[in-house]
């Protein structure tokens, strides 16, 4: 049956919340763990739908994964029986690609389908596939595979064209226990990269990190088993952040580190949204909309992320006068805002680049920026999630809309937030969840005029 979330706008929220582990972090930990015959024990792990896709296809490779208490699991991957990931669960997400070095090493050889994924833009996999092949792969595409061989791995000096995470993460991974000595330039430098890098240091490996953006491996023989924590989401920190300021609430999250979204803070303050650092967390009190608005440039790490993008241009509707976003990593990711739109958002999409940062999108054609106007009141609609964070953006605009909002499409959200409805829930939100049959009955039952 398919779920609708169902939220009634124009509930404080108040309360503190534990911040759950880093999906970013989790699942490539996990795969990390294939490197080695040895027990990894992965902790702080969030219980999310990308982790049991990640999961899927581990254990299609022979992994043997067991779940304990408060987010501990065991990864054991001593009995890897296929290098071959089946085509219908390696294109459940993305990170297939990222056991082919694993599996190289493992077998010698490595068949991975053809990614899946968010629609948020082009992802190529040609960054991956061109890395692989200079560290000595053999690689052919057939008929919806990547097909690849390597007698023994060694190491390279590779320049990436752009500082894409996963490419930095599987180069890496893959490079641990290649021949020699391998240098990456360019390369991503998120936390959850680096996080990456030391769960691989504590196995065995050699990595350095080198300003500003080259890392330096230099292969082992073998890698061992770790104990390892998962760092806090800092996406799931920005949407409560921003659910609280959206709200006018008092909300702490606890785990949240303010070093891993400062250049979010550094928003928030020229927004004039007010928060505090406390112990083990950040208070986002003493608010209420309308706040100033802000044009913000969105860049890799340490620039302002992403994923942070859609949160923040939900705040902006609620904030006062013009302001502008420029996309530079993806050229696709502003296509949620006709959502918002709908909802009562003033959002007028742009090709020019509307920011100074050098832009890979300029004079392409890609609506990859945003003019936003406001405050403008916003109102419940039936609304869809395009993917998951912006599906996430249409929930954090319904906690301030008036009446009720259905939203489709919670696949997305499940995806990459553990229990979030459940979180605003716990801090005052209306907010749940329906099968299809529930809200048709809910929709005639607001239709249907009471008798007397």
């Amino acid at each position: 049956m398919v779920e609708i979330l169902e939220v009634r706008g124009g509930h404080r929220l108040e309360g503190v919340v534990p911040i759950s582990g880093a999906k970013n972090a989790a699942t490539k930990m996990l795969l990390a763990s294939l490197l080695t015959t040895d027990t990894c024990t992965l902790e702080n792990v969030p219980a999310i739908q990308d982790l049991v896709y990640t999961e899927h296809i581990c254990e299609a490779l022979g992994v043997h994964i067991e779940h304990q208490e408060a987010g501990r699991v065991l990864v054991n991957a001593a009995n890897l029986h296929t290098c071959e990931i089946p085509l219908e669960i390696g294109q459940s997400n993305r990170l297939g690609i990222m056991a082919m070095g694993p599996l190289l090493h493992r077998f010698g050889e490595a068949h991975v389908p053809q990614l899946g994924g968010c629609r948020i833009g082009r992802r190529p996999v040609n960054f991956h596939v061109d890395g692989l092949i200079a560290l000595g792969a053999q690689i052919e595409y057939d008929d919806g595979i990547y097909r690849a061989r390597a007698d023994r791995l060694h190491g390279a000096h590779l320049d990436l064209p752009y500082p894409s995470v996963m490419t930095t993460e599987n180069l890496v991974m893959t490079a641990t226990l290649a021949q020699g000595t391998t240098v990456i330039e360019n390369a991503a430098c998120e936390p959850e990269v680096l996080s990456l890098f030391e769960m691989l240091r504590q196995m065995g490996a050699r990595i350095e990190v080198h300003e500003p953006r080259t890392v330096v491996v230099h292969g082992v023989e073998r890698l061992h088993g770790v104990t390892f924590g998962t760092i806090p989401d800092r996406n799931e920190v920005v949407a409560l952040a921003v659910a609280a300021a959206i709200t006018g609430g008092d909300v702490t999250l606890t785990g949240a580190r303010p070093a891993d979204v400062s250049t979010f803070l550094d928003a928030m303050d020229r927004m004039g949204v007010h928060y505090e650092l406390v112990p083990d967390g950040i208070r986002f009190c003493g608010n209420q909309p309308p706040y100033r608005m802000i044009s913000q440039e969105i860049d890799t790490h340490p620039g302002f992320m992403t994923d942070w993008q859609s949160p923040l241009v939900a705040l902006l509707t609620q904030s006062q006068g013009i302001g502008t976003i420029h996309e530079t990593v993806y050229e696709d990711r502003l296509h949620y805002t006709a959502e918002l739109n709908r909802m009562g958002a003033n959002i007028r999409l742009s090709t020019d680049c509307l920011g100074d940062l050098p832009c890979r999108f300029k004079g392409e054609g890609y609506h990859h920026s945003a003019v936003i106007t406001g405050p403008t009141p916003l109102y419940g609609a039936h609304v869809t999630m395009p993917d998951l964070r912006a599906g996430c953006t249409l929930v954090l605009a319904a906690l301030c809309a008036e009446d009720v909002t259905h939203i489709e499409g919670l696949e997305h959200l499940d995806r990459g937030f553990e229990r979030l409805d459940d979180k605003l829930r716990n801090l005052g939100a209306s907010i749940r969840r329906l099968d299809t049959a529930q809200h048709i009955v809910t929709a005639i039952q607001q239709t249907v005029p009471v008798p007397g």
